[in-house]
């Protein structure tokens, strides 16, 4: 058994020793909507009659009113497939609250899923009275969602033992997470290709990563909402800004030349096509630009995906290839005249060109989506993975120092490439981001004596 299979299996031990704490959320539509997309929730399920149903295609984002999802296909029981549409709802009757049963545009309706049944049997009917196969969302199946608040950046139980063990060992245990966290991303990965095909799960990935922590949703919405067969047609650049709610309103003329020529050329694109793409449009509140650096805005971010749909062949071929060295020198190549020099399209221009991805940017890259895609088809990828530098520190990670390591500088020191950062963060989000007892029930500490 190598490392990330025995870093797995400790994970899974705990869970059995001890049940994760089940905390139910709220979460929006529109972030389930994006996970449904995804394939986060799975593919086959039984439906609320007990019949087993396959999603044969997922569909597109719908761009008319009607249903969330068009030109989708299900199974049911194994039959032929079913096309039509598909709708996610919050809640079961909410099919009945908005309307949908009297409205002919849901009458091509093949499934309706939602995360919420209620009390009361609920049954899906449409215009034509219709019974639609119903499915009951299981919100548990996603990712973090039995995390609690992040804790506090001191030292935690697991402190003591990881101190006791040789240095050799605890290399050992966090190079193990990170083969575990390759694999899962690798996997996740592999499903997305398996639903949108391999250029689109790239393009998807990339975006998610460009859009950092705090905007992976709304970048994550625009390249589900934008496949990347629309953007290569033509005005990829417009499309995103414009559904993205970044082009400004406003009469152009209090903006300085560069900005003016700028935005008219996006307004230019972007007009003609507004009707058709504006249901997809995103509020300025789906954005989370508090605190964010003005190199890292979000606008900067589009304008660097727009490039990577401009260059996707070259993309493409640097995916397959899995080179370090290309891809960092394919971004720092990477330009847009207007962007190379403006943090924001209201910002004064810059003294000095700025990257349009930044070098622990693009390591995020090699990490989260070009390692984990190559590792999909050649798992001695985990090699080249190993010796990748790290990025930059943010908090998540010197909280997660200071709790597996305390004040000694073991933590830092052993962090200084990216595997080990990833495995580190594995073991965070594990443990420390899934016990609710602020370390009084964690079980890894127990489980480190038996590595």
């Amino acid at each position: 058994m190598d490392a990330g299979s025995r870093y797995g299996s400790l994970v899974h031990a705990v869970v059995r020793e001890e049940p994760l704490l089940s905390v139910p959320r709220e979460i929006p539509e529109m972030e389930l909507q994006a996970h449904w997309f995804a394939g986060d929730f799975g593919r086959e399920f039984q439906t609320t009659a007990g019949e087993t149903v396959r999603i044969v295609q997922f569909g597109v984002w719908n761009r008319e009113a009607g249903p969330d999802f068009a030109e989708a296909a299900i199974s049911l029981n194994g039959g032929e497939p079913q096309r039509g549409c598909i709708e996610l709802d919050p809640a079961a009757r909410d099919w009945e609250h908005h309307g949908h049963a009297t409205n002919p545009a849901y009458d091509d309706v093949v499934l309706h899923v939602f995360p919420q049944r209620g009390a009361s049997e609920f049954f899906t009917r449409t215009a034509r009275h219709r019974n639609v196969p119903q499915v009951l969302l299981d919100v548990a199946r996603l990712d973090g969602a039995v995390a609690n608040p992040q804790p506090a950046a001191r030292e935690g139980r697991c402190a003591a033992p990881l101190r006791e063990l040789p240095e050799e060992k605890v290399r050992e245990v966090l190079l193990g997470a990170a083969q575990f966290r390759l694999r899962r991303k690798a996997a996740a990965l592999a499903q997305l290709t398996e639903l949108h095909g391999s250029d689109e799960a790239l393009y998807q990935a990339l975006a998610a990563t460009l859009g950092y922590k705090n905007n992976k949703l709304p970048f994550t919405l625009l390249a589900q909402r934008l496949p990347l067969k629309v953007l290569r047609k033509r005005g990829a650049a417009a499309l995103l800004f414009g559904v993205s709610g970044f082009l400004p309103a406003t009469e152009l003329a209090g903006f300085d030349a560069p900005t003016r020529s700028y935005l008219r050329g996006l307004w230019d694109q972007w007009w003609p096509r507004r009707a058709e793409f504006e249901r997809f449009a995103l509020t300025p509140a789906r954005w989370h630009l508090a605190g964010t650096r003005p190199t890292n805005h979000p606008q900067r971010r589009l304008a660097a995906l727009a490039q990577l749909v401009a260059h996707w062949p070259k993309v493409r071929a640097l995916a397959k290839r899995c080179d370090p060295a290309a891809i960092q020198k394919f971004f720092a190549d990477l330009s847009d005249e207007y962007w190379d020099r403006h943090y924001t399209v209201s910002s004064k221009t810059a003294p000095k060109p700025m990257a349009l991805v930044g070098e622990s940017r693009v390591t995020e890259m090699l990490a989260n989506v070009f390692f984990p895609l190559a590792t999909v088809t050649d798992e001695s990828r985990w090699i080249g993975y190993q010796t990748l530098p790290a990025t930059l520190t943010n908090r998540r990670v010197e909280v997660a120092i200071a709790r597996l390591f305390g004040p000694s500088d073991r933590g830092r020191s052993l962090v200084r490439n990216a595997a080990m950062q990833q495995g580190l963060l594995q073991v965070y989000e594990d443990f420390c981001l899934r016990d609710a007892s602020d370390c009084a029930r964690c079980r890894f500490p127990h489980q480190l004596a038996k590595w």
